[in-house]
C-alpha cells in the first residue's frame, strides 16, 4: 500500500511537467446583439466560448487542467463570441437557435462547470431574455 501510494504520488508530480496550453487568444469580432443578452452570455458563456476565459487556479493543476483546456478549446472551436460579429448572418441565426436548444435543454452551462461556478447557473429571467432573442421573440400566449 505504501508503494502504491508513493508511485501515485509520483506520477501526480510528473503529470505536471505536461504542459497545457492556456491561452487567450485577441478578441477579433465581439459579440453584438442587445445588451441584455450580452449580460447572460458574459456571466454564463464566455468563459468557455469566447477568448477572455478567466482560467481558474485549478487549471493549472494536472490531470485537471487537461480536462479544462480541452473544453474551453472544444467550446471556442463549436462557438466562440470573441469572433462572433466575423460570422455570417446565416451561420449567427443557426447559432442563436442552437444555443437556446442546449440551454432549454439544460446541456448549457455543462452542469460540472456550474459545480464551481454556481453564478453561471441561468434563472428564469436569464432564460427568458436567451429564448426572446433566439426565437425573435416572446412564447406565443395560448
Amino acid at each position: 500500500m505504501k508503494w502504491a501510494l508513493l508511485i501515485l504520488i509520483a506520477l501526480f508530480g510528473l503529470a505536471q511537467l505536461w504542459p497545457v496550453e492556456r491561452s487567450n487568444p485577441p478578441v477579433t469580432g465581439e459579440f453584438d446583439g442587445p445588451e441584455d443578452v450580452h449580460v447572460v452570455l458574459r456571466e454564463s458563456c464566455y468563459d468557455c466560448h469566447s477568448n477572455t476565459t478567466t482560467w481558474p487556479w485549478y487549471s493549472r493543476i494536472a490531470p485537471v487542467s487537461w480536462l479544462v483546456a480541452h473544453d474551453v478549446n472544444h467550446a471556442r472551436e463549436h462557438l466562440n463570441f470573441s469572433e462572433w460579429v466575423n460570422l455570417p448572418e446565416d451561420e449567427r441565426e443557426e447559432l442563436r437557435k442552437e444555443i437556446w436548444e442546449e440551454v432549454d435543454e439544460g446541456a448549457m452551462p455543462l452542469p460540472i462547470y456550474l459545480v464551481l461556478h454556481g453564478d453561471a447557473a441561468l434563472d428564469d429571467a436569464d432564460r427568458d431574455t436567451l429564448r426572446e432573442w433566439a426565437t425573435d421573440g416572446p412564447p406565443a400566449i395560448p
